[in-house]
């Protein structure tokens, strides 16, 4: 007889832990469904139990709107901690909602130390839906955790039967089930039918995670500036008065803001407040060119803004310094 892998599930809310009151209900169910624990996923798919033996872990079960830096910190902390009480744990999966799914599992890359796969996955409808998605990705996930290929690869996402890395995915459609999306790179993997297919070989790993937690309580506040035609610099410096220690400017292509919110982050800039500029129009790289380097600001490369926010946001832990800030952006 095979014993099954042991995985750890997290359920952290979101649409694929939720039971909507009309099985037709794609729209509605945030507000007038309920969501579901952990455990009550696993009664409502007992199927999942064939493909992993479950180690069901507490969270809390919100929409992903609700997650924030806080949530990010308690996770990893359930994690590592799972990983010290249980070392038998072969990977993890995180069931989560949709809308901050790709910020959740890049901070997590970032800072898990441990290179057992971490899947985190969502669902475009309840489970309880017509045609949901929710059973199918929740078995790819559980398929991917469980498989020795994805040992090493870092934090993963897995819907419609796509393995994408935390690093390059996001969320690119409302209500579509193919919302999911990789621009630069694609997905890593497929999910087929009769086993799982990676694109690459695993990349070589460092000793340890990117970013070191040990002590870390809270993350410092750092703000994105969306640009658009006639945007000033109100924001900008309401934002610093509420405390901001690192700015983040979603700009024009190919990444420059409007003339008075350039002026509003340039005066931080020039104040010690390190600025990001990233881009807002989803695909491309910011380079640091010649503008960039003189105000020594730091460009995003192919991060996203919420991203980039991310990286500054641990980044600031280790310097403050914008070239030193720019050659951990170019290393991430």
């Amino acid at each position: 007889m095979t014993t099954l892998p042991l995985i750890g599930l997290i359920g952290a809310g979101g649409t694929i832990s939720s039971l909507a009151t009309d099985p037709r209900d794609y729209m509605d169910y945030p507000e007038t469904g309920r969501k579901l624990s952990v455990h009550e996923v696993l009664e409502e798919l007992p199927q999942l139990r064939e493909f992993a033996a479950l180690k069901p872990l507490a969270f809390r079960s919100v929409g992903s709107s609700a997650m924030g830096p806080e949530d990010w910190l308690r996770l990893h902390a359930t994690i590592t901690a799972a990983i010290t009480e249980s070392p038998e744990i072969a990977g993890f999966v995180i069931l989560h909602g949709t809308a901050t799914l790709e910020e959740t599992a890049y901070f997590l890359s970032l800072t898990l130390p441990t290179d057992r796969p971490v899947v985190v996955v969502g669902a475009q409808r309840p489970l309880n839906t017509l045609s949901s998605d929710a059973p199918a990705n929740a078995i790819n996930a559980l398929r991917t955790a469980a498989s020795p290929e994805a040992r090493g690869r870092g934090v993963l996402v897995v819907l419609n039967d796509e393995i994408h890395s935390a690093r390059d995915v996001t969320k690119g459609s409302t209500f579509r089930l193919d919302a999911f999306h990789s621009p630069a790179h694609g997905p890593i993997g497929v999910c087929d039918p009769d086993r799982l297919v990676f694109y690459a070989p695993a990349l070589p790993r460092n000793a340890g995670p990117a970013f070191d937690l040990s002590g870390v309580t809270a993350l410092p506040r750092v703000d994105i500036f969306h640009a658009y035609a006639g945007n000033d610099g109100v924001m900008v410096r309401a934002c610093l008065a509420a405390g901001a220690e690192g700015l983040v400017s979603a700009g024009f292509a190919p990444g420059m803001p409007p003339p008075l919110e350039r002026e509003a982050l340039a005066e931080a800039a020039r104040g010690g407040v390190p600025v990001v500029q990233a881009s807002r129009v989803g695909a491309g790289r910011v380079a640091r060119r010649g503008w960039l380097t003189r105000e020594r600001w730091i460009a995003s490369g192919d991060l996203s803004p919420v991203k980039a926010r991310i990286l500054l946001m641990l980044a600031l832990r280790q310097s403050r310094d914008p070239d030193e800030l720019q050659r951990i952006f170019d290393r991430h």
